[in-house]
């Protein structure tokens, strides 16, 4: 009685899967990435930096020999207590186009990136804003043409592609490029079916007069993260927000190398989906919940040989859809080496997240440096 009712749960599982891999994923992994219209709008971008003089000294030359019209480059210190600020500074002189913020430590929110990013959004010259982080790079010098280029009249949301360096020979690189991948694939085909759920604040972009119609990040400043996916999970909408994946708008950025460093990312992107809106909590934990009942489930069943045959016929029909779906989009992102290990990966990450929810149950993760 027990092993039926698993059975005919596994089939609904694999049911599940299918929708979302095929039914749901497909409205971005079968279609084709779409140029958007040139646009000379001013734009300002906006980079918040703590601490992070290495990688500025990379970034700032890259923006600000982008092949645009008119930009602004708004770079903010929060309170840096390494060379950052004095980079900075010599960019400032360096380049007519750049605007420093400095940020000294407040009390009432001390380390709260959010609020040094509301100090660089308030003082940006532009109603038009891009977003990246210090510690990432764009891919091209028309990473600012290619995301402005969705802004419209009604699309004043735009969501990028924040990708991972590769490392070759790693197999942790893999899965954080895979997880990229997975996730990338969800909220670009949720925001193209109208329910835009989160973006990444690597790349990312959206007008002050959205910024300031849902009151800024004051409904969630006491939370360190969700300065992208909060913001975008409270102002996004079917309406006003578009996707661009163009391989020359993609910002990368170097990955974890230590497994203990990429699971506490993970930790605090986990904490900080618990406040999303109750129908995307509700999608995103039916999948992840389908994901894991389809690595348990099966073992259950064919240890018992109980209708092997069937058994193995879904799990070879769910790895053919999935692989399919989740292989389209991966060479739209430039992730098609990750495939190859599709499956192993899958299991591990699968294993990781429960891992990861396990354990915020019992301790809070750290956020922001």
């Amino acid at each position: 009685m027990i092993l039926t009712v698993l059975f005919y749960l596994f089939i609904a599982v694999v049911a599940i899967q299918f929708l979302y891999y095929i039914v749901f994923f497909s409205k971005f992994s079968f279609y084709k990435a779409q140029k958007g219209t040139p646009k000379r709008i001013p734009i300002s971008v906006i980079v918040c930096a703590k601490n992070e003089a290495e990688n500025v000294q990379k970034l700032v030359p890259l923006l600000a020999e982008q092949d645009y019209p008119e930009f602004e480059i708004v770079l903010i210190d929060d309170a840096s207590s390494d060379e950052t600020l004095d980079l900075f500074e010599a960019f400032e002189k360096q380049y007519s186009n750049i605007k420093l913020v400095k940020v000294e430590n407040n009390e009432a929110f001390w380390g709260n990136k959010k609020f040094a990013l509301t100090l660089g959004i308030k003082a940006a010259k532009y109603e038009y804003l891009l977003f990246t982080d210090a510690d990432c790079y764009p891919t091209s010098n028309q990473w600012i043409k290619e995301m402005t280029g969705h802004y419209t009249q009604q699309k004043t949301i735009v969501l990028g592609y924040g990708a991972y360096e590769k490392i070759k020979g790693s197999f942790l690189n893999k899965i954080i490029r895979f997880e990229t991948l997975l996730t990338a694939t969800q909220y670009f085909a949720w925001a193209k079916m109208g329910k835009p759920y989160m973006g990444v604040g690597r790349n990312m972009a959206y007008k002050k007069e959205e910024f300031f119609r849902v009151r800024g990040f004051m409904d969630h400043m006491k939370l360190r993260s969700g300065d992208d996916d909060l913001f975008i999970n409270q102002a996004g909408n079917g309406t006003n927000t578009a996707i661009c994946y163009t391989t020359e708008s993609f910002t990368y950025s170097a990955p974890k190398t230590k497994f203990n460093a990429w699971f506490n990312q993970k930790r605090r992107h986990v904490s900080t989906a618990q406040h999303y809106k109750g129908f995307d909590k509700f999608q995103l934990g039916l999948f992840y919940c389908s994901q894991l009942l389809f690595l348990i489930l099966p073992i259950i069943l064919l240890s018992f040989q109980f209708q092997w045959i069937i058994v193995c016929s879904l799990l070879g029909f769910r790895y053919l859809f999935s692989w399919i779906s989740l292989g389209l989009a991966a060479g739209k992102l430039k992730e098609k080496d990750v495939m190859y290990f599709y499956p192993v990966i899958e299991f591990v990450l699968i294993l990781t997240q429960l891992n990861v929810s396990i354990t915020n149950l019992f301790s809070k993760p750290v956020h922001w440096k």
